[in-house]
C-alpha cells in the first residue's frame, strides 16, 4: 500500500484524512524549500486580529476618512510582528514596532515631499536603517522586515511635516490599539507554538512509523532511489529542528520550558529508533515477525503520545510504557531489544511529572545578534531592488509602485534559494489573490458587505501566516486590494497589486543574484558534506563516543542530509537531475544507508549495555542505578 493510498483508506476518519494528506504534501513541499506547516494554524490569533483590524477599519469607513487606512494596515501590521517567544520578548519587539514605526511612517512621507525624486533616496536609506538597526535586536528579523515595509510605503505617500504627522499619528493609534489587544485585552497563551511544534513532532513521527507498519513483508521503497527517498526522515528532522528553534526563544523560561525540552529529547530518541527500524525494514535484519512488533508498539506509543497531548492524561501512556517492557523481554535480535528500550526510557521522560523531572540535557541558547556586514549586505541588497523599483514605476508609470517595494523586502530575505521560493510563492499568491478580489468586486459593491470581508480576509491570513507563504499572500492580497478600493478608490487596483507584485518580486531575485550572490555550496558538495557527516556518525557509534556526541553527530548528519537532498531542487535543479541523477542518487542512497547502519549499531550497542548494567550521563538507558536522569 502506498503512502497516498494509506492517507485516503476508508478506515481512517475525514479530519485525520485531511490532516495527513496535508503532511503527505508539506513533505513533497519541504524537499523544494516550500514550507507547509499545517499544524501551525491558529485560528485565536487569527480572530484578534479580524478585532485588531475590525475597529480602525469601521472608523474609517465611517467617516469617509482615508488617513485612517493607516490605523487599519498599522494594526494588521503590528497582529504580524508577534512572532512566537516569551512575553517580554514579544511586548519589547512590539513596542519597538510601534514606536519606531510611527517615526519612521513620519520620516519616510516627509522626506519624500522634499523634491519631486526625493522618495528614491528616502526608501533605500530608510530601509537600510530599519534593517541594520533591527539586526542588532535579537530576534528581530520581523520587526526589521516590517519597519521596512513601514518605510517603503510612507514613500508613497509624500506630504509635508503636517500631512506626514497625520499619517504617523493614524500608524500610532492603530498600533497601539494592537498592542494593547495583544498584549493585554486578548492573551493568548506564549507556549502554544511550543504545544503545537512538539504535537508536529509526534504526528510525523507517527506517520512514520505507520508508514513501516504499513509493509508487513512487503519491500520497502526505499530500497531503490526514488524522487522522494528517504522523506520520512527528512520531515521528522526538519520538525525537530523547528522545535529547536522556537525552544531558542524561550531560552529564559527554563521552568516553563523544561516539558517541551523533554519532549524534543524523547522525540530525538524515537527517531533514531525508527531510523534503526527504517534501515531494518530495507535491509530485512532480524526476524520479521519482531521488526513489525517493535515497530507497532511504536505507532501505538505515539498514538498514545498525541493524545496526551490533547488530555493531558498520561494513562496511556504508562500503558505503553508497560508494553514496551515485555516488548523488550520478548524479542531476541539486539537491535529490537535496543529500540525497545529507548522506547520505554522515552515515554518515561515524557510521562515524568514537572516536579519530578530532572535538569533538561537540551540546552537553549540565545539567538546571536546579526552580524553587521551579514545586515548590512541585505539592506543593501533590498536598498539596490527598492532603487530598480523606483526606475521601473518611472518607465512603465506603476500606479502603485509602494507595492512593488513592499515585495522587494519580504522577497530579499535571504540568499538565492530563500529568495528564489519566497519570489515564486509572492508571485503566485498576488496573482490568485488578485484575480479572487477582482472577481468579488464584480458580485459584491456594498461597503458593508466589503467591511465584513476585509475583516474576515485579516482574520484568515494572520491565522495562516505561518502555514504557508503562498496561501497567506492570496489572502494578504484580496485585504489589501479591498481596503484600498474602499478607502483610496482607483482604477486597476487589483491589476496593478498583482503586476506591483511580479516587478518587486524579480527586482529582489535580481538583487540576490547581482550583489554578493550566495548559492550556497554546490550539488556536489552538499552530497558530500552529507555523506562525511553520516560517515561521522557512524564512525562515533562505532568508537563507541559518548552518547551525547553520538546525538550530536546523528543530528548533524540528519541536517546535511536535508541539505544535500534539496540541494537537488535548487536553481537549475532539474537540469542537474537529467544529466547527473545517476552519480547523485546513488551517494544520497549511500549516505542514508550510512545513517540507518549507524543507528542500528547504536541500539545493538544500547541492547548490550542495558545487559551489563553500564551505563553513562545523558544515556536512554533504565538501569536502577544509572547516574544519568
Amino acid at each position: 500500500m502506498t503512502k497516498t493510498n494509506f492517507i485516503f483508506r476508508s478506515g481512517l476518519p475525514l479530519l485525520r484524512r485531511a490532516t495527513a494528506f496535508l503532511r503527505w504534501a508539506a513533505r513533497r513541499l519541504e524537499l523544494r524549500s516550500f514550507g507547509l506547516v499545517p499544524e501551525q494554524f491558529n485560528l485565536a490569533e487569527g480572530y484578534r486580529a479580524a478585532v485588531a483590524v475590525a475597529a480602525p477599519l469601521i472608523l474609517a469607513v465611517s467617516t469617509g476618512n482615508a488617513k485612517l487606512g493607516w490605523a487599519v494596515f498599522a494594526a494588521f501590521w503590528t497582529c504580524l510582528c508577534d512572532a512566537p517567544g516569551p512575553d517580554r520578548l514579544r511586548r519589547r519587539n512590539l513596542a519597538f514596532f510601534v514606536i519606531c514605526g510611527a517615526v519612521v511612517a513620519l520620516t519616510g512621507s516627509w522626506l519624500a515631499s522634499l523634491a519631486p525624486a526625493a522618495g528614491m533616496a528616502a526608501g533605500p536609506f530608510l530601509v537600510v536603517v530599519c534593517v541594520i538597526g533591527a539586526g542588532r535586536v535579537a530576534y528581530g528579523g520581523p520587526l526589521g522586515t516590517l519597519l521596512a515595509v513601514v518605510a517603503v510605503v510612507a514613500v508613497g505617500f509624500p506630504g509635508p511635516v503636517d500631512q506626514a504627522l497625520m499619517q504617523a499619528l493614524a500608524f500610532l493609534l492603530g498600533s497601539a490599539w494592537a498592542y494593547l489587544l495583544i498584549n493585554a485585552l486578548w492573551r493568548i497563551d506564549p507556549l502554544l507554538p511550543l504545544s503545537r511544534g512538539t504535537g508536529a513532532v509526534v504526528l510525523r513521527l507517527l506517520d512514520m512509523a505507520e508508514s513501516l507498519a504499513a509493509l508487513g513483508e512487503r519491500p520497502h521503497r526505499d530500497e531503490r532511489w526514488h524522487s522522494e527517498h528517504a522523506e520520512h526522515r527528512r520531515s521528522v528532522r526538519m520538525a525537530i529542528e523547528r522545535l529547536r528553534g522556537l525552544l531558542a526563544r524561550y531560552a529564559a523560561e527554563t521552568r516553563a520550558i523544561e516539558p517541551y525540552e523533554r519532549a524534543l529529547k524523547a522525540g530525538e530518541a524515537m527517531f533514531g529508533a525508527l531510523i534503526a527500524l527504517d534501515q531494518a525494514f530495507i535491509d530485512r535484519v532480524g526476524p520479521s515477525a519482531e521488526r513489525l512488533a517493535v515497530v507497532r508498539a511504536y505507532k501505538r506509543a505515539l498514538v498514545s503520545w498525541n493524545s496526551a497531548l490533547r488530555s493531558g492524561s498520561m494513562d496511556a501512556i504508562k500503558r505503553s510504557m508497560k508494553r514496551s517492557q515485555r516488548l523488550q523481554e520478548s524479542v531476541t535480535d539486539d537491535v529490537f531489544v535496543g529500540c525497545a528500550i529507548v522506547l520505554r526510557a522515552a515515554l518515561k521522560d515524557v510521562s515524568t511529572p514537572l516536579e519530578d523531572a530532572a535538569v533538561s540535557q537540551v540546552k537553549s541558547a540565545r539567538q546571536p545578534h546579526r552580524l553587521p556586514v551579514l545586515a548590512l549586505r541585505q539592506a543593501l541588497r533590498q536598498a539596490a531592488g527598492l532603487i530598480a523599483v523606483y526606475y521601473a514605476a518611472v518607465v512603465f508609470h506603476l500606479g502603485y509602485p509602494y507595492w512593488a517595494a513592499m515585495a522587494v523586502v519580504v522577497v530579499l530575505q535571504g540568499g538565492a534559494r530563500v529568495t528564489w521560493t519566497r519570489c515564486l510563492e509572492r508571485i503566485l499568491g498576488s496573482l490568485v489573490g488578485g484575480t479572487l478580489a477582482l472577481a468579488l468586486f464584480y458580485a459584491i459593491s456594498n461597503p458593508l458587505a466589503l467591511s465584513g470581508i476585509a475583516i474576515a480576509l485579516a482574520a484568515v491570513a494572520i491565522a495562516l501566516r505561518s502555514v504557508n507563504y503562498t496561501v497567506f499572500v492570496v489572502f494578504l492580497t484580496m485585504l489589501f486590494v479591498i481596503v484600498t478600493e474602499m478607502l483610496q478608490p482607483g482604477v486597476g487596483i487589483a491589476s496593478a497589486r498583482m503586476l506591483d507584485n511580479v516587478v518587486g518580486s524579480t527586482a529582489a531575485l535580481l538583487a540576490v543574484f547581482l550583489l554578493w550572490p550566495d548559492f550556497g555550496a554546490s550539488v556536489k558538495q552538499r552530497v558530500l558534506q552529507g555523506i562525511e557527516a553520516n560517515r561521522a556518525y557512524f564512525d562515533a557509534v562505532q568508537a563507541g563516543k559518548p552518547f551525547m556526541e553520538i546525538e550530536a553527530a546523528r543530528r548533524q548528519a540528519g541536517i546535511s542530509s536535508v541539505e544535500a537532498e534539496a540541494a537537488l531542487h535548487d536553481l537549475g535543479g532539474i537540469m542537474r537531475r537529467i544529466w547527473f541523477v545517476d552519480v547523485y542518487t546513488s551517494d544520497l542512497r549511500q549516505m542514508r544507508n550510512v545513517a540507518g547502519q549507524a543507528a542500528i549499531a547504536w541500539h545493538r550497542h544500547i541492547a548490550i549495555r542495558e545487559e551489563k548494567k553500564v551505563c553513562e550521563p545523558g544515556c536512554v538507558c533504565l538501569n536502577e542505578d544509572r547516574s544519568c536522569s
